[in-house]
């Protein structure tokens, strides 16, 4: 396979998919978020729209009706219920979770039998993004760039050192728009590692947000990973095989199957993303996205405003049901009312809520996840 050109070329759209992976349990975001009612079939934003919904939003004035969702079988009904638009054939429903690789390839696999000229973009189905047009306007260079050959991510500007992303170094710039050459990806840092990547200026947040060739993508794959693509060519060629070839593949995600080796190559690249994005990964993020309530400097509620009191207090409140939430002498709490469950936390520990879950799941109470 011969190497990448540099970026010259002019943006194409007009063979770009997007492929929304909607999947996850979002275990940080319990018990407002759980297994059979997973974050992006939620509105987290108070906009009336969930994430998956505002994720169609966003990527249909790029794609038109090029739109593949993958997503498990037990949300495959709700999914097709959140967009009616998307055709049937468009939705691609996993027999079971084999992380990223299997269902972005499974879905780059479909396109490259349907277009071999297809560009796909895999886009989380769960992100939020700040400024719409500056990121469709990076994602049509990341087009360029993958219409070129290269694997190319979207690489978020940090606005400080996270230790919950993974990152990514830029190296020479590949032609005269923004794309860089990837030096590395970099696992979770710790903070003083983060604070050095952020001095130097080289790195950015990686967000999981990746544009290629699909047939780019499958020959890639099967370098080294052969029978991994081998699968997922031979699904999208058979359908009907599903559930005979589906548990055999292996699980590993697209970072370690294909960005990783091939940044060792010189095959990918990234496009510096500008634009405010946050993957609310849990209750401190999801308050940072709401405005203060009317009248509760300091509070941010998701829900019906008029069931929450507070007196001086301040943090994240999600109301539940019929009754009237009060937080009183508290500053950063976090309480989230449900039917069945009640969780009162400090905002700075919004991280350890998944050890309630991994509790949970060890005393098999499944009927709370």
């Amino acid at each position: 396979m011969s190497s990448p050109a540099t970026t010259e070329a002019a943006p194409r759209t007009d063979h770009f998919w997007a492929v929304v992976p909607a999947g996850g349990a979002g275990t940080r975001l319990w018990p407002l978020s759980r297994a059979s009612s997973p974050k992006f079939l939620r509105d987290l934003t108070g906009t009336g729209r969930s994430l998956l919904q505002s994720t169609w939003d966003r990527l249909t004035p790029l794609t038109g009706p090029r739109v593949l969702v993958v997503t498990g079988v037990a949300h495959r009904a709700a999914v097709a219920d959140q967009l009616p638009d998307l055709p049937a054939d468009q939705l691609l429903a996993e027999p079971a979770p084999r992380d990223s690789m299997a269902a972005i390839g499974w879905a780059a696999a479909v396109l490259e039998a349907r277009d071999p000229s297809a560009v796909l973009g895999s886009f989380a189905a769960d992100h939020v993004i700040g400024d719409e047009d500056a990121f469709r306007a990076c994602v049509a260079e990341a087009v360029a760039a993958a219409e070129l050959g290269y694997v190319v991510t979207i690489g978020i500007e940090p606005t400080h050192p996270a230790t919950g992303f993974g990152y990514i170094e830029l190296g020479d710039a590949l032609g005269s728009g923004s794309a860089h050459a990837v030096t590395q990806f970099v696992e979770k840092p710790d903070r003083a590692r983060a604070e050095e990547y952020l001095a130097t200026g080289r790195f950015r947040w990686n967000a999981g947000m990746f544009v290629v060739k699909a047939t780019v993508l499958l020959d890639l794959l099967a370098q080294w990973h052969p029978e991994l693509a081998t699968g997922l060519r031979a699904l999208a060629a058979d359908p009907s095989r599903l559930a005979d070839v589906w548990p055999g593949l292996e699980k590993i995600a697209i970072d370690h199957a294909v960005a990783e080796p091939a940044a060792a190559e010189g095959r990918v690249a990234v496009v510096p993303g500008g634009f405010g994005w946050d993957d609310v990964g849990d209750f401190s993020s999801l308050g940072a996205l709401l405005p203060d309530a009317d009248g509760m400097p300091g509070v941010r509620v998701l829900g019906d405003a008029s069931a929450v009191r507070v007196v001086d207090a301040s943090g994240v409140v999600v109301p539940g049901g019929d009754r009237v939430v009060a937080v009183v002498g508290l500053d950063d709490v976090v309480v989230v009312d449900t039917p069945d469950a009640l969780l009162v936390m400090s905002r700075d520990r919004a991280q350890d809520v998944k050890a309630v879950v991994d509790a949970l799941r060890a005393e098999g109470r499944t009927d709370l996840l």
